[in-house]
């Protein structure tokens, strides 16, 4: 929360050489007052800062010498020696900056002497003969020229003497190997060219030119030279080459006369037409490689920007020749755009291109109107600039993307600069008119639209645009769900609010305006908090509503004001439960005050609760059912933004409230989000303490501000202190027994935050609370407890909260309990289940901790004990400890790998060596390896460790390595099976004393084997080794067992070797005494991680192998050891020649996608320094494209397969960014053509490459839509990034399209053609293509229509949907009249329906993507399609039986319902347009003739009658609709009744059908439909219920039960008896029928029905005893039944929905109609799915109690009702609700047993499930349903609560004694049991049996909490004693009893 302080410089030391030091002692004087006595004691400090004060007082001390009017040899000599202090300094150090500033004040009679002397010490420095001394010359000169006069001067007087030739040594060192020496050679260039410039532009020198002979020319042109070659290097950095085009422009500027011929000279450089005759000799000898044809890109760019930079511009300074070259550098850019395509030079282009507007700016402020004509918006140049920033606004680089900005904004400014008449409407400018309309036009996903739109806002203002787009507000406000959208939107709207604003009021005459503005920009956004859907208003709240509170932070209050009516509107007795997944007023009230607070909007917090929001409202917040409700209003209470404000005391409440019911969240941003805003919270207390804590001392200070702070500091302070507290118990309570994993990792992270934010007490800082002082030994025993659990996270918070706590806290005080978990954790690393051996990791990182542990490791080390090194000691005791460790984890392994080398298979069932490596990398990592004592002692365990690690690898590595490693273990059921599986295993076992791979294994017929039973079974086989696991028994092994042990081993001993290679500090040579790691061992390392990465097999083995090896070439890429620096760059020539040489016998995996080769290269790769030119990625890039680019052929094919995959892997490679772009043309062509491979590995490979290089383009896919418009790109930007691809792309179409369909009717099938469709399918036009764009998509057109002519059915539908984003929308509908003039006549004899389809399928999908145009609702849009309309009119005869193929029939249907959805609403007065064509009485006539009227005469082995049927059906429905709509209530003229297609004989009709009806019906009963059901609906329920009892077909049956569902049941329920000759009683028996028997959906929705006939034979009460009554009972058991667990969330969410709608008549009903027994067990549901992992159930659990908490009888039982909770509080609220309800029904006698029952855990099984848990073992591989949201103990909590509150409430006892006694025996006999099995546990039970330990530990609880009930209803306890006793925490005894009002709070 505080402000982050600022780095402080270091301030070194000055010092001086020894002579230096000699002369100043000689020449102080005695009294120490002369300059020599100054600096003496100057340099005899050993403290820079105090220098610095000595430094300041030599020129004060000179200035008093200078009153004598002379200068001593004394000053003489000190000053030389202060010359030599100030070069010797280093360029960084404060000091020089200080003595430089001193002596800018120096006498001027010392000046003369001074000069001397820091010229002859320049001069000394500048003869070094040190190559690598430069450096410091070169920055001491940088240093003097930089506002320093006297060494300015200095340097000044060597250049006349020609002393700057030492920067051409430069050009003389070479680049060695060693890429640490390369960049530091880099930096020193860039340094020396930097300061050459500087010494040209400031040194008197250089800017007062001499002859040609003198020295300074000389070594300028020699300098020139170098700049010149520097850029024509593409070997060097592009910042050098950079760097060097400016200099080289700079010289030049200073050497050339006369100037004004420097644009022309310039200007024949950039354009090549140089004319050698007419240039100097010294300049064609410095820049020849200028002067010619053959310049680089990069040089030509940076000469450009050398143009731009150096060259003065402003003020028509330059002249018409500047103008002229101006205009040519703009070509040379566009030029060179359409050639570079390496990112960085991409970058550095568009930085110069935006340097460039900015030039043509300063030359346009006094510019000829030619320049003028050349740069207004009507140009062609500015055209030019435009498309530019069309292309490029949507680039990858965000940099780029912002240069677009720049270079669009500075196009305005240009075009205004050129208007004439500038002061005139620029709003009314058509140039800035059709700009803004092409915009606007555009999609809101294209980014670049809403950069370019803020720009013009700035420039015209928002009115422009306002009245052009009135809704733009809302339109922007609807993208803000699209996260990649949300900061652009934000930004455009802040752009337009605040411009909106400032104009309003500048034009205002009084405050009218801000109603306006509200109006225009608050109201939208009320409605999207309010409507909008939940991520649309997560980003909006974060990105937008802030900025709108900056702006006008007044507009709080009107926000308020509204939201709070509405929420008062929606909250109360007729709360609508339908609208429970939004955040609704209050949610949207929530976030606008946290947002307000948080930004200072909200200045005193009492007085916002007071003002703004009461309460109440708070709470309801605080357990809202939506999350983010949650959340904004806890940062409502955490967040402020004045880090010190007091907390008052109703807050802490309402945080701890928050805290009892929100920690067990299944979201992770939600936890993350929680534990977030409670650390600020705590660091506000911190704070706030530390204000109160001086308040306390200084009372005089106090000044009360508010309420808060009225009272004494000290009342806060404890108030503090118990609030944290009482914090950390609610805390620590959470971590109960079976507590689930959200619950764990909130409250461990939080209780971490908390010893973050209040660390023990250091000085005089005072620290308000200490989580140690609440932490005692049953809290460390919960905290160890933590670290059994199943989820890491939860384990490395839990200890790191150990580690955080002090040592007198987490010390042990037993010695056995010390050994005993020493000992858990051994066994742990050795157990087959992999979270084990994590869990055993930390527990010995801990105990490593423990000063203890020596005497509990004697016992199983067979070396002796270390003693500490020196130093501090308990980082010797953690070393020492973690040594011992390590040993002894390394002796136990060298034992279990000797017995893995003899039997595997033992191995893998009983002691799986990756746990015990798993634990020794994890104690290596918790050590300060850089920084040992005990080397000597390390240096044997590192030896042993890699030659162990070896060892193992070595035993495993066969099974990952074989062929198929999953499937690798002999299990065969017959011998000869086994016979043939030996003769396999022989051939490929590379191990002969493995008894794993010697012998096969013949299983029985079962599940499981046993292993002794084997040699009776087959005598042929030899017998086999005796499989035991670690107690004895014998243990079945299988095939994913064995591979397990494998791959873990494998994927541990890298994970090891990695860790090794990054923390050991390595050895130069083996003698060295630092070091751990020797070269020879580094070397090893890299073979073995090269061994298994090319030859494993098994991916999780190859994939983490990985991982190691990438630590490793990290390591040695930044070593200084060159032999070490090359090993990538050998090992990677090496697998590339392999790789080319590989055939099929190589032992290269050609198969899985190359295995490990792939990853191998990938990390030799993306280890190299990104800084550098990345050379290697370059030639491993053309060696590999070169590789896929083969011909097919014997030997290429495998070199390409693995290429292909190489190629495939480093374009996913993340980490290679944009460097790997300039290679995507090349691979996505290799991609394309290996498709037409006819070898299947090269073609799978192919499109492989293909997918990924999809995704590495157009960006992962962030919608279903497989084409949306987030992952497509424009054209002009897609051939602007990949030219290379649009020749290939256009060629290779044009082959395809020329051969698609031959005359003769040969099928083609063109393999390529998909994957060119699908890239083209992703394009679409750029607002300037096919204006100057070389690279129109125009040409593709006419070829993908040609595609649509293929005999492939699939490509035809591609061709379609790729042709759409090609032409432009207002092109469409003249392209579907020449689509729709092509289909032939009903007269032609001859045509193929190939054809016809291909273009009917293109019709369709252009007609769709106009329909969804913006068009829609104009009058061209209604226009053009009534032209389509007309023309698909005149082939009506492809939608009759005259077109004999299904297919194309349906096709063409499509079409014509498309049509007539396009005109679904006509223009105001106008006749609908389908009508007035005639159009309708087509359709009609259509469907009248169809099958649908007249039958069917085809079966289904017709081709394309499914389809042709959903078509027709789909259009017959919509002139149902058209024809109702204008016939009004009269039914004539309709064409086909819905009892026809509902009773047709095939089921799409009817499905469609239904769907359809289901959708109005639905409508109707939500009452969202616009307007009332159809007359042509009316009466329809007969007819669904003879459907019903007929239909069976499972949709069809589906959907009619749930139009049924929908309709009223008084309308349909009489005519059962009638329709289907069932009375109601009997239809509700048929419909509870198919609820018991049909599948899941049918019977959620039969039991949906049921419920709402039930519920209305309740309602009305009629014939309710006698119809009802009897099937209750089934219909309570089918309920019950749908709520288990095991069953489809679909029938556990309908069960929610009936108890809700049931809830009035059988929950809460204060005469209940069911019995007892059968309303408890409805309510057991309802706690059931409130326990439900489905977040979903468990909302919809929710709206079950919401709907039992809102009726008159209830209503009152809680302060929640009306108010939407969450599941959480919803259990607690449902419990008091019933316990209230069995009050009021006066069942409390026998309610009360039964909910006993239900504490006691009856009908559980619990001890059956008890006494079989150590018999069942948990296998590896087992799946089982696991609830990891639901909290017994939680359940049991409230529950008690409730029940101890009803029976105290109660004043007599309820239960008959002998119900007390049977109670009290059952539960007292399972307490024994318990105590029994708890005792026959080992000691650490909680490690080794954990999920016993825990199952046993609830039971326990429940049984206690049952007993201490019992206890009191005995009258053995006072009532006292049981509220106190409610828990084993004060705390949760205080929760256990509220008043009456707040009883589920």
């Amino acid at each position: 929360m505080g402000v982050k302080k600022k780095k402080e410089t270091e301030v070194i030391s000055l010092t001086i050489c020894h002579q230096d030091l000699e002369t100043l002692r000689s020449l102080a004087d005695a009294e120490g007052k002369n300059l020599a006595s100054l600096l003496l004691h100057c340099v005899q400090l050993t403290d820079g800062v105090s220098q610095i004060h000595y430094v300041k007082q030599i020129v004060p001390l000179l200035e008093k010498a200078n009153k004598n009017g002379m200068c001593d040899p004394t000053i003489q000599s000190c000053l030389d020696i202060l010359a030599g202090i100030y070069l010797s300094l280093n360029v960084k150090n404060p000091l020089k900056k200080v003595l430089a500033s001193s002596l800018n004040g120096l006498p001027e009679l010392f000046l003369t002497e001074a000069t001397q002397s820091f010229t002859s010490r320049l001069q000394e420095e500048l003869n070094t003969t040190d190559l690598y001394s430069y450096r410091k010359v070169i920055d001491n000169i940088s240093s003097c020229v930089e506002n320093f006069d006297l060494g300015r001067t200095s340097v000044n007087n060597l250049l006349e003497n020609g002393k700057y030739s030492m920067i051409l040594f430069y050009s003389e060192r070479k680049l060695t190997g060693n890429h640490i020496v390369q960049t530091q050679l880099m930096n020193d260039l860039l340094v020396g060219i930097r300061v050459s410039m500087t010494l040209v532009q400031k040194v008197q020198g250089f800017q007062k030119m001499h002859l040609m002979s003198s020295p300074t020319w000389q070594s300028m042109c020699e300098l020139l030279s170098i700049f010149t070659k520097f850029l024509s290097d593409d070997d060097l950095l592009q910042t050098i080459q950079s760097t060097s085009g400016l200099a080289v422009i700079l010289f030049i500027k200073a050497m050339f006369q006369p100037p004004e011929k420097i644009p022309d000279l310039i200007s024949g450089m950039l354009l090549h037409s140089v004319d050698c005759t007419t240039v100097p000799e010294w300049l064609w000898n410095c820049c020849r490689s200028l002067c010619g044809a053959d310049v680089s890109q990069s040089a030509l760019l940076f000469l450009c920007q050398g143009t731009l930079t150096m060259l003065d511009w402003q003020d028509g300074r330059m002249g018409a020749k500047g103008e002229a070259l101006l205009l040519d550098t703009v070509h040379v850019l566009f030029t060179l755009s359409s050639q570079i395509k390496e990112s960085t030079l991409e970058m550095f282009l568009s930085r110069i291109l935006a340097s460039w507007t900015n030039s043509a700016i300063q030359a346009l402020e006094s510019s000829s109107p030619s320049l003028q004509d050349s740069l207004n918006g009507d140009s062609s140049l500015v055209r030019r600039l435009l498309e530019y920033v069309y292309t490029h606004w949507e680039h990858p680089l965000d940099a780029l993307r912002h240069q677009t900005k720049i270079i669009f904004r500075n196009i305005l400014y240009m075009h205004q600069l050129t208007r004439e008449e500038s002061s005139s409407d620029l709003a009314a400018d058509r140039f800035i008119f059709e700009l803004t309309e092409s915009l606007l036009q555009l999609e809101w996903h294209c980014k670049g639209k809403y950069t370019c739109l803020g720009c013009l806002v700035d420039y015209v203002g928002i009115e422009h645009i306002l009245t052009l787009a009135k809704t733009i507000p809302s339109q922007i406000l609807e993208v803000m769900g699209d996260q990649s959208l949300v900061p652009y939107a934000s930004d455009l709207l802040e752009t337009m609010f605040k411009n909106h604003k400032s104009r309003l009021k500048s034009q205002a005459v009084d405050s009218t305006w801000i109603d306006k503005w509200h109006e225009t920009w608050v109201s939208p956004l009320l409605f999207i908090l309010c409507e909008g859907n939940l991520d649309q208003k997560s980003y909006v709240i974060d990105y937008y509503l802030p900025k709108l509170l900056n702006c006008n932070p007044e507009s709080l209050s009107y926000m308020v004001k509204i939201l709070q009516t509405s929420a008062d509107a929606k909250t109360g007795k007729k709360m609508n439960f339908c609208s429970f997944d939004s955040r609704g007023a209050l949610g949207a009230l929530m976030a606008c005050l946290r947002t307000a607070r948080a930004h200072g909007h909200l200045h005193s917090a009492t007085d916002a609760w007071r003002d703004l929001v009461s309460s109440a409202r708070i709470k309801q917040g605080l357990i809202h059912q939506h999350c983010q409700v949650r959340i904004d209003t806890l940062g409502l209470l955490c967040e402020s933004n004045r880090s010190t404000e007091i907390i008052s005391a109703e807050e802490m409440q309402w945080i701890q409230f928050f805290i009892t019911y929100n920690l067990n969240n299944q979201s992770p941003g939600v936890r993350q989000q929680i534990c977030s805003l409670l650390k600020k919270l705590f660091c506000r207390i911190q704070e706030s303490s530390q204000v109160l804590y001086k308040l306390e001392q200084n009372p005089s200070k106090h000044e009360p501000e508010n309420e808060v702070t009225r009272q004494h500091p000290s009342v806060s302070l404890q108030q503090y202190k118990n609030f944290m507290s009482s914090i950390c118990n609610s805390l620590f309570e959470a971590l109960f027994p079976g507590s689930s994993y959200p619950t764990r990792f909130s409250a461990l992270t939080i209780l971490g935050s908390i010893a973050d934010v209040f660390p023990m007490p250091e000085g005089q800082v005072q620290t308000v609370y200490q989580l140690s002082q609440d932490i005692d030994v049953h809290r460390f025993q919960t905290l160890i407890e933590c670290l059994t659990g199943t989820f890491e996270e939860v384990k490395i918070l839990a200890f790191d909260l150990l580690m955080k706590l002090p040592k007198t806290v987490v010390r042990f005080q037993d010695s056995e309990k010390l050994q005993g978990l020493f000992q858990a954790a051994l066994e742990l690393s050795t157990s087959t289940k992999p979270y084990d051996c994590v869990t055993a990791s930390y527990l010995l990182n801990f105990l490593i901790w423990q000063n203890a542990l020596p005497s509990s490791l004697s016992v199983y080390l067979k070396t002796q004990w270390v003693a500490y090194g020196d130093g501090d000691k308990s980082a010797a005791v953690m070393e020492s400890n973690t040594l011992m460790v390590i040993k002894c984890l390394l002796e136990n392994l060298e034992e279990e790998v000797s017995q893995a080398e003899n039997s595997l298979l033992q191995a893998a069932a009983s002691f799986p060596m990756y746990g015990r490596v798993h634990c020794i990398t994890g104690a290596l990592r918790k050590l300060a390896l850089n920084s040992l004592q005990l080397v000597s002692e390390w240096r044997p365990v590192v030896g042993k460790l890699l030659l162990m690690s070896y060892r193992l690898s070595a035993v495993v590595s066969p099974v990952i390595q074989s062929s198929s490693p999953e499937g690798l273990i002999p299990m065969d059921t017959d011998a000869e099976s086994a016979s043939r599986l030996q003769t396999i295993l022989n051939e490929i076992q590379p191990r002969d004393t493995n008894d794993y791979f010697n012998q096969a294994k013949i299983l029985k017929e079962c599940d499981s084997f046993d292993l002794e039973d084997l040699h009776a079974s087959v005598s042929s086989i030899d017998t086999s080794a005796e499989v035991k696991g670690k107690e004895g028994k014998t243990c079945d092994v299988t095939a994913q067992m064995v591979l397990v042990c494998c791959w873990r081993s494998m994927k541990e001993v890298a994970l090891l070797l990695g860790s090794l290679c990054q923390l050991l500090p390595m050895r130069s040579v083996p003698e060295s005494p630092d070091g751990l790691l020797t070269v020879e061992q580094v070397k090893e390392i890299g073979d073995y991680f090269k061994q298994q990465l090319l030859q494993s097999r098994h991916r999780g083995a190859f994939e983490l192998a990985y991982t190691g090896f990438v630590k490793l070439t990290e390591i040695l890429n930044r070593c200084p050891d060159v032999s070490l620096q090359k090993l990538p760059e050998q090992w990677l020539w090496n697998v590339l020649e392999e790789i080319k040489c590989s055939d099929a016998s190589s032992k290269l995996c050609a198969t899985r996608r190359s295995a490990g080769i792939p990853f191998y290269i990938q990390a030799l790769l993306a280890s190299e320094p990104k800084k550098g030119k990345m050379d290697l990625l370059k030639i491993t890039m053309k060696e590999l494209i070169s590789l896929a680019g083969l011909t097919d052929d014997s030997k290429s094919t495998v070199p390409k397969v693995h290429a292909l995959n190489i190629l495939r892997a480093l374009f996913r490679d993340t980490r290679l960014g944009e460097i790997i772009i300039p290679y995507v043309a090349d691979g996505a062509k290799a991609a394309i053509l290996g498709f037409t491979s006819p070898v299947w590995a090269v073609r799978n490979s192919s499109t492989l490459l293909f997918s990924t290089l999809i995704t590495r383009i157009f960006g992962v896919k962030r919608g279903k839509d497989e084409l949306s418009k987030k992952n497509r790109m424009t054209g002009s930007e897609f051939f602007s990034r990949f030219p290379e691809l649009y020749p290939f792309l256009l060629k290779q179409l044009e082959a395809v399209a020329n051969t698609v369909d031959s005359d003769t009717g040969e099928l083609n099938r063109h393999p390529s053609m998909f994957l060119l469709l699908l890239v083209l399918g992703r394009l679409y036009p750029s607002p300037m293509d096919g204006t100057c764009s070389a690279l129109s998509m125009a040409p593709f057109i006419p070829f993908i229509m040609r595609c649509g002519c293929s005999p492939v059915y699939r490509s035809r539908e591609m061709a379609a949907r790729a042709l759409v984003p090609f032409v432009v929308t207002d092109e469409i509908p003249a392209t579907i009249r020449s689509l729709l003039a092509k289909l032939p006549d009903c007269t032609d004899q001859c045509f193929r329906q190939n054809h016809i389809h291909g273009t009917l399928l293109q019709v369709f999908h252009l007609l769709q993507a106009f329909s969804d145009s913006k068009y829609r609702r104009n009058t061209y849009f209604q226009q053009e399609l009534a032209d389509v309309a007309v023309c698909t009119k005149a082939k009506i005869w492809l939608a009759t039986r005259q077109n004999p193929c299904l297919v194309t029939r349906a096709v063409y249907i499509d079409i014509l319902f498309l049509l007539t959805c396009c005109f679904d609403k006509p223009a105001k007065g106008n006749q609908p347009v389908l009508e007035h064509l005639g159009f309708w009485e087509e359709v009609q006539r259509i469907v009248s003739r169809s099958e649908l009227i007249t039958g069917l005469r085809y079966t289904f082995t017709v081709p394309g009658l499914p389809q042709y049927l959903q078509s027709l059906t789909k259009l017959a429905i919509a002139a149902v609709w058209a024809v109702a709509a204008q016939a009004g209530e009269q039914t004539r003229g309709i064409p086909v009744s819905f009892s026809q297609l509902v009773e047709s004989s095939f089921p799409e009709v009817r499905l469609l059908t239904l769907e359809a009806l289901l959708e109005r019906f639905s409508a109707a009963t939500s009452g969202l439909g616009q307007k009332p059901l159809s007359p042509l609906l009316w009466n329809l329920g007969g007819t669904f219920l003879t459907l019903a009892v007929k239909e069976n077909h499972p949709e069809c049956l589906c959907k009619i039960l749930k139009i049924l569902h929908c309709m009223d049941p008084s309308e349909w329920l009489p005519q059962t008896e009638r329709c289907v000759r069932l009375t109601p009683k009997e239809f509700l028996i048929w419909t509870l029928d198919i609820a018991s028997s049909e599948r899941s959906e049918i019977q959620s929705e039969a039991l949906r029905l049921a419920s709402k006939v039930i519920a209305h034979h309740m309602q009305t009460r009629e014939e309710t005893g006698d119809l009802v009554a009897p099937n209750l009972k089934r219909w309570v058991q089918l309920v019950v039944s749908s709520c288990a667990d095991h069953l489809p969330a679909e029938s556990r969410l309908a069960a929610a929905e009936v108890l809700t709608s049931t809830a009035p008549f059988f929950l809460t009903n204060p005469y209940p109609v069911l019995g007892l027994q059968d309303t408890l067990a409805l309510w057991r549901c309802v706690l059931t799915l409130l326990h439900s992992e489905e977040q979903v159930i468990r909302d919809a659990a929710t709206e079950t109690v919401m709907a039992a908490m809102s009726q008159e009888n209830t209503c009152q039982s809680t302060e929640f009702a009306f108010c939407q909770v969450d599941a959480c509080i919803a259990l607690d609220l449902a419990l008091a609700v019933l316990c209230d309800l069995l009050q009021q029904w006066d069942q409390l006698a026998p309610g009360l047993p039964i909910l006993l029952g239900w504490l006691l855990g009856e009908g559980d099984d619990r001890v059956v499930c008890v006494e079989s848990a150590h018999q069942v073992e948990d296998h590896l591989f087992e799946k089982t349903e696991v609830n990891f949201w639901a909290e017994t103990l939680i359940f049991v909590k409230y529950l008690y609560k409730h029940l101890s509150r009803l029976i105290s409430e109660s004043s007599w006892c309820p239960l008959r004694p002998e119900w007390l006694h049977r109670l009290r025996r059952t539960a007292t006999e399972q307490r024994h049991l318990l105590s029994q099995l708890l005792i026959e546990l080992p000691p650490t039970a909680e490690f080794l049996r954990t999920v016993e330990f825990t199952r046993l530990r609830i039971l326990e609880e429940r049984t206690l909490a049952c007993l201490r009930l019992l206890a009191f209803l005995e009258g053995k306890e006072r009532e006292d004693a049981l509220l106190l006793g409610a828990s084993d925490s004060p705390a949760a005894a205080n929760q256990l009893t509220p008043s009456r009002t707040e009883r589920a709070c």
